[in-house]
């Protein structure tokens, strides 16, 4: 058998054996990435075991690069080889391809109950020299945990940069039912829509996720009893709680970065201000007191102070809060509508909801360099939540009538959509690490 025509047999065994995966919740769209991305090939894995591989490992890793729009991945039906060890690797075979990076691995089950070995190694093409490599073992219901794991290393190995696949994100879905009530839902997602789980389910509204510093616990509003209540949720137990609830308004709750207080909003003194409530205790401090709306509060990552949106002059704008001095300053004046604000850890951006022309884009300010810059050209946007490594956001938006989930690099460049199988989608929440 000559050599080209092996190779077409591997290549055509290989697409046989991958079996049945899971599907996810929220779909992939890219729409616009960077230009010349870097070209990596990610071969099938190789496997060792009974039946079907339980994950497309390498599909799962081909798919995170790609969605983060720096990268671009070969199509499996133009490789001509499909090595998993390094003796297979022909590299010559590779640069006629144009590819950059080569990532090979081989799952072997080492018993039903001990589950998988995972070895894998990523190559500099041009160099034909090995990057890294490493083994790592899971379980079957791990195996995307693991694909999750290899992106990150790659991301951060070739960009330089934290990678965030291994992240998730809370969003909040609305079914319109037949008897004209919508049914909301509080799902939880890998960051890439794949294994979503319901957290709550109620027929009234859900409003404002957010997450605490070491992402095992969630804060959010519930309309359940038909007034806002914020509750606080054990993602690993499910065990919930709701916090002392006052007359009015109980809104956006909002985790400090030592997870130790709440900020929120409360009106129960006629007008909505900022709170914060130290969650072991449960005392409550008075942040503000002003006759304008004052809401929204998110943490800055030090925790000395908090970005908040406010109508104190006489229209949405955002303002800082130092907590030390009680000092409020105002960080947005160009156009007639900002809020939602949300800082990058390092302080430098920050993330809003802006205005234009009467249509809501998301927005981001370079606080250092006083510059406002446009992210998004589709309306209604909203609900802003930033990537634990800062290099993209997530928000709501409307596309084709229905409301969806939408990201966008921090400098504009790479785009995706994330479209929902079943209902609107709204209220995005992205992890911390």
């Amino acid at each position: 058998m000559s050599r080209v025509v092996l190779r077409a047999v591997l290549v055509m065994l290989a697409w046989l054996t991958l079996g049945q995966f899971s599907y996810a919740e929220l779909t992939i769209e890219i729409t616009q990435g960077v230009d010349n991305p870097t070209r990596i090939a990610v071969v099938p894995f190789g496997w060792k075991g009974t039946g079907a591989l339980p994950e497309d490992i390498g599909q799962i890793v081909a798919a995170d690069l790609m969605r983060s729009g720096q990268f671009v991945a070969l199509e499996r039906t133009n490789m001509l080889s499909l090595p998993s060890q390094r003796k297979d690797v022909f590299f010559r075979d590779w640069r006629v391809l144009e590819q950059e990076y080569l990532l090979i691995g081989e799952v072997t089950q080492i018993s039903p109950s001990a589950g998988y070995k995972v070895q894998y190694e990523l190559y500099d093409v041009y160099k034909q020299s090995r990057i890294f490599g490493e083994m790592v073992t899971g379980g079957a219901t791990k195996l995307r945990d693991v694909a999750h794991r290899i992106s990150d290393k790659i991301y951060e190995n070739l960009t330089g940069v934290r990678g965030a696949f291994s992240t998730r994100v809370l969003y909040v879905t609305a079914n319109r039912l037949g008897d004209g009530k919508d049914r909301f839902q509080l799902q939880l997602a890998d960051a890439d829509g794949y294994r979503a789980q319901t957290i709550l389910e109620s027929y009234e509204p859900i409003l404002s996720p957010d997450w605490s510093p070491d992402a095992k616990k969630i804060a959010y509003v519930s309309f359940e009893s038909r007034r806002p209540a914020i509750y606080i949720q054990d993602l690993v137990t499910g065990q919930r709680e709701k916090i002392p609830s006052f007359r009015g308004m109980n809104s956006a709750p909002s985790w400090s970065p030592d997870g130790k207080t709440l900020a929120m909003v409360l009106s129960k003194d006629g007008n909505p201000e900022l709170y914060l409530m130290d969650i072991a205790t449960r005392r409550l401090t008075r942040l503000t007191h002003h006759f304008g709306i004052d809401t929204e509060p998110s943490w800055a990552a030090d925790g000395k102070s908090l970005v908040f949106t406010s109508s104190r002059g006489g229209q949405p704008q955002i303002y800082r809060l130092t907590l030390a001095t009680g000092a409020v300053k105002r960080l947005t004046f160009e156009g007639d509508y900002n809020a939602r604000g949300r800082l990058s850890k390092d302080g430098r951006f920050l993330l809003m909801v802006h205005r234009r022309e009467g249509i809501f884009h998301i927005a981001v300010k370079d606080l250092v360099r006083d510059d406002l810059r446009i992210l998004t050209q589709t309306k209604l946007d909203e609900s802003p939540s930033i990537a634990p490594n800062g290099s993209m956001v997530i928000y709501a938006t409307n596309y084709d009538n229905k409301g969806i989930l939408a990201a966008v690099s921090i400098d504009g460049r790479v785009k995706f959509r994330l479209p929902s199988k079943h209902g609107n989608v709204r209220e995005p929440s992205w992890s911390p690490y």
